[in-house]
């Protein structure tokens, strides 16, 4: 028979040691049962860990989607609202062509160019606005104003007087016509021909291509803005245009439209060619304000399916957090009970280590 011994210091280290891991378990017991998920994943779930991983980084990317979606329906909201109030001042700009057919009072006429006038800057404040630094109408461009002001933009008067002077010289190279010095010379039929073959061109272009055909002349005289729209995903396999550009046929028919009541309603002119440009004026007007509807409602159709996308991707975030809850999850409860008994343990260990200290030869000598 062989005898062997063990010291009590011997003892002492391994209830010592047994205590430390029993103490680094609490710690991890106290933070599961405090979040209820597992306190390191990857030694808990092993292989499933990297699909927990992936399932993470789908959440991450579904809430950056519904962050930029709360931007992209800001930006519709305050486009429909531009685009709303340019279709008011185009209604405001018929109104007051209306109460002006058949006027001649110079007075009268004056007051309203002015009322048009007035018109007309509202729908570029309207045209022009922003929204968090970026221009609502400018398509892609949304870093450019995209419409120059006619009260600034010389190059747009000009454009106007040029094309009466080219007519002016079509028509005076024939003897065969009457000679045209000034816009008062001007008949009603050839006031018509000459906003038809002159002017409107220069707004609508060819119209055998389509209204989307935006004339060169458009883009040199009046517009900064791109044709095409910021495009902004909503969901995984779904992207909408999420702003509008003032280069659609409604905005260029309502510049037609003021443009022509600006420079020829007030103008000296014979009583039969006012009444031609007024009512050229209020049918390109009408023609702006179905145009400027139309964009308003492909706006809320956008909205309306960001709108659509937010609800599937509230469906997908909730369906993949409750995946995630049942790979990382833990019962806080059974969590609980086991730092709990693992506590009971370790106060039996510091029990037991006092009492082992306490041991000596000495005191049975």
């Amino acid at each position: 028979m062989k005898t062997s011994f063990i010291s009590n210091l011997a003892v002492q280290n391994a209830m010592r040691l047994s205590v430390q891991r029993g103490q680094q378990e609490v710690v991890k017991l106290q933070q599961e049962a405090t979040t209820g998920v597992h306190a390191d994943p990857g030694a808990s779930l092993g292989s499933s860990a990297a699909r927990l991983v992936s399932l993470k980084d789908e959440l991450q990317r579904l809430a950056n989607i519904k962050d930029t979606n709360a931007l992209v329906t800001q930006r519709l909201s305050t486009s429909q609202l531009a685009v709303e109030s340019m279709r008011k001042a185009g209604e405001e700009m018929n109104t007051t062509l209306v109460g002006a057919m058949g006027v001649e009072d110079a007075s009268r006429l004056g007051n309203t160019k002015t009322a048009v006038i007035s018109t007309f800057n509202a729908f570029f404040v309207a045209a022009n606005s922003q929204s968090n630094g970026e221009y609502l109408l400018s398509g892609v461009n949304s870093d450019a104003r995209p419409l120059l002001p006619y009260a600034e933009n010389e190059a747009a008067k000009k454009t106007f007087y040029d094309a009466f002077e080219s007519f002016k010289l079509e028509n005076n190279g024939d003897p065969a016509n009457t000679p045209i010095a000034t816009l008062k010379d001007l008949s009603a039929a050839q006031m018509r021909d000459f906003i038809d073959r002159k002017i409107v061109p220069l707004y609508v272009g060819d119209t055998s291509a389509g209204e989307k055909a935006v004339p060169d002349q458009w883009m040199t005289d009046w517009s900064k803005a791109s044709d095409s729209n910021v495009q902004s995903r909503i969901s995984g396999s779904e992207v909408v245009a999420s702003n509008t550009n003032a280069n659609e046929a409604g905005v260029r028919k309502m510049v037609l439209a003021s443009v022509l009541a600006t420079e020829l309603i007030a103008a000296d002119l014979t009583s039969e060619a006012r009444l031609v440009a007024n009512q050229k004026a209020q049918n390109y007007t009408q023609q702006a304000i179905s145009g400027m509807i139309s964009m308003g409602s492909d706006l809320g159709t956008s909205e309306g399916r960001v709108s659509k996308a937010n609800t599937l991707l509230d469906s997908q975030t909730k369906l993949l957090i409750t995946h995630v809850s049942d790979l990382e999850g833990v019962d806080p409860y059974e969590a609980t009970t086991r730092m709990k008994a693992l506590m009971t343990q370790i106060e039996t260990s510091y029990t037991l280590t006092s009492r082992m200290q306490q041991l000596s030869l000495i005191n049975f000598l």
